[in-house]
């Protein structure tokens, strides 16, 4: 990812961020994940391919010609998340040219938090705090899930991730299945894994990566 690339995506978590400064800001903490957490899929490598050869999401076909947004727009178990990136002002961000690697939650993710969160998090006094969450599961560059596995396996069942978002997720494995624990120690599976796009590739995982806010 090049200089230029990163100073884009930086300056719209800071625009997004400064746009709420000087407002009252309601979601001071991490949102509480419900006690319904998510599982590992069994395998998570066994994925419906579309005729482009792409995994399909949701049901929808991936075109990897298309943008993040413009595929996650086109599967309907990604709704909450798209309505999040239309809220936190990355639309034009995640589909410049990248490439960002996006660790994307399903809808069943997002109703695993606890009630209200992901309201509260929409709402445009807390633009900050969202713009946090969600660049909490971009990480720079293009990452596959064999180059992830890899890394782990080099750093003896670990490997740490630096997100757009500036704190750190930790990879491991669960079985064949990529695990992710984030900062506050929330863990997510990768259910969909090498989702190619146009400006890069995305995980579709089952569970809401919650940073520190």
């Amino acid at each position: 990812m090049s200089t230029k690339h990163v100073l884009a995506l930086t300056t719209a978590m800071a625009l997004a961020a400064c746009s709420t400064m000087g407002t009252k800001e309601t979601a001071t903490s991490a949102p509480a994940a419900d006690s319904s957490m998510p599982a590992a899929p069994a395998d998570a490598t066994t994925n419906t391919a579309s005729a482009s050869g792409n995994p399909t999401v949701g049901g929808a076909a991936m075109l990897s010609t298309k943008t993040i947004v413009e595929n996650a727009s086109a599967a309907p178990n990604l709704t909450t998340l798209v309505a999040a990136v239309k809220a936190a002002g990355l639309v034009e961000t995640l589909s410049g040219p990248g490439p960002f690697t996006v660790f994307a939650p399903t809808n069943d993710a997002f109703s695993r938090l606890a009630p209200g969160t992901v309201e509260n998090l929409l709402k445009p006094e807390n633009k900050a705090s969202l713009v946090k969450v969600l660049t909490y599961h971009v990480v720079a560059g293009n990452v596959s899930a064999a180059q992830l596995i890899e890394q782990i396996k080099a750093g003896n069942g670990t490997a740490t991730l630096t997100t757009v978002a500036g704190q750190p997720l930790t990879a491991t494995m669960t079985g064949n299945v990529v695990t992710l624990t984030s900062a506050t120690g929330n863990k997510s599976y990768v259910e969909v894994a090498d989702v190619r796009q146009s400006n890069g590739v995305v995980h579709v995982v089952n569970g809401v990566l919650v940073p520190t806010l």
